[in-house]
C-alpha cells in the first residue's frame, strides 16, 4: 500500500501547506482518502501531483475538527460518489476552553445536514472494505486527556470534557503487519496502538501515521510518551501536523529511526 501526504504543516517542495491533514491511500485496487485538510487546498496539492480524487472509492473523517473536516466540500465536488464514513459520535459539537474563553474548532456548521446523503455513520469495529476497518476509543477515562489540552463538546448549553467519542483510526492490514492511521491521536498514541492490538488479538503492529498532538506538551510529557511507544513494539510511526517541530525532535532522539516526520508531498510505501 501506498500513502501521499496531500496537505500538512509542513513541505519541503512547491506544494502548499496549512494546520490540517489529509491523507489519500492506495491499498490493492481501492483508493481512500483520509480527511480533507481545512481548506480545499488538499485538492489543489491531489491536482499538481496528478492524484486523481474523483476516483477515489471512499473517505473517512478521523475527527470532527475542523481542520480535518471543512475540504469535505470541495471533495464531495469532485468526486460524485464516494461516501465519508464518520464515527456515530460526530457532530458540530467541539469547542477549545481556556477559563472563560471558548472557541469553535469543529465541523463547518451546516456541512453534516448539507452533505447528510454523502455521509454514512459507523459504530463499533466496522470492517469498510477488506483488510480496512475503522476502530474506535475503547480506552476509559479519556476525559482527563481531554482536561489537560483543554478539549471540550457542547451538550445543550454546557460544555464537558471531550470523550473523543467521535474520533476513529483506519487500520490496515498488511503483509508487513496493522498499518495505523491516526491524524490527531487526542486520545493518545501509544492508547491507540494497543487499542487496535485489542481489536486484532494475534496481529503483528508494524507502523502508526498521524498526528500526535504533542505541541504543547512538556519536553518530560513527549519522552514519556515515546517509552510507552517503544513498549508497544510497534516499529514505525511517521508523525506531524499537531505533534510539533520541538515534540518531533523529542521522538526523533528517543526512537531513531523508527520516527519519521511527515510534510505536505510526501510518498509513503506501506
Amino acid at each position: 500500500m501506498e500513502a501521499t501526504i496531500l496537505v500538512d504543516n509542513l513541505t519541503k517542495n512547491n506544494l502548499s501547506p496549512e494546520w490540517g491533514l489529509s491523507v489519500y491511500i492506495e491499498y490493492g485496487q481501492h483508493k481512500i482518502l483520509l480527511d480533507t485538510g481545512a481548506s480545499g487546498r488538499f485538492l489543489k496539492n491531489a491536482e499538481a501531483m496528478g492524484i486523481p480524487l474523483a476516483e477515489v472509492d471512499c473517505g473517512v473523517l478521523s475527527h470532527a475538527h475542523y481542520d480535518h473536516a471543512d475540504g469535505m466540500g470541495d471533495f464531495f465536488a469532485c468526486n460524485p460518489n464516494a461516501v465519508f464514513y464518520l464515527r456515530e459520535g460526530a457532530k458540530e459539537n467541539c469547542y477549545g476552553k481556556k477559563w472563560c474563553f471558548r472557541k469553535y474548532i469543529g465541523i463547518h456548521r451546516g456541512f453534516l445536514k448539507t452533505y447528510r446523503e454523502r455521509i454514512k455513520y459507523v459504530s463499533g469495529n466496522c470492517r469498510i472494505l477488506p483488510g480496512v476497518t475503522l476502530v474506535p476509543h475503547s480506552t476509559r477515562g479519556l476525559e482527563e486527556i481531554a482536561k489537560r489540552v483543554n478539549l471540550y463538546v457542547k451538550e445543550g448549553r454546557r460544555l464537558r470534557p471531550d470523550s473523543f467519542s467521535h474520533e476513529q483510526s483506519l487500520v490496515f492490514d498488511t503483509e508487513k503487519g496493522l498499518v495505523i492511521f491516526s491524524s490527531c491521536s487526542h486520545g493518545g498514541a501509544d492508547n491507540i496502538i494497543r487499542e487496535t492490538e485489542a481489536a486484532f488479538p494475534g496481529k503483528r503492529l508494524y507502523a502508526m501515521l498521524g498526528g500526535f498532538h504533542l505541541y504543547k506538551s512538556s519536553d518530560a510529557e513527549v519522552r514519556a510518551l515515546a517509552e510507552r511507544i517503544r513498549k508497544t513494539g510497534i516499529q514505525k510511526i511517521y508523525t506531524g501536523h499537531c505533534t510539533g517541530q520541538r515534540a518531533f525532535d523529542i521522538l526523533k532522539e528517543e526512537l531513531g529511526d523508527c520516527a519519521e516526520q511527515i510534510y505536505t508531498g510526501m510518498e509513503i510505501e506501506l
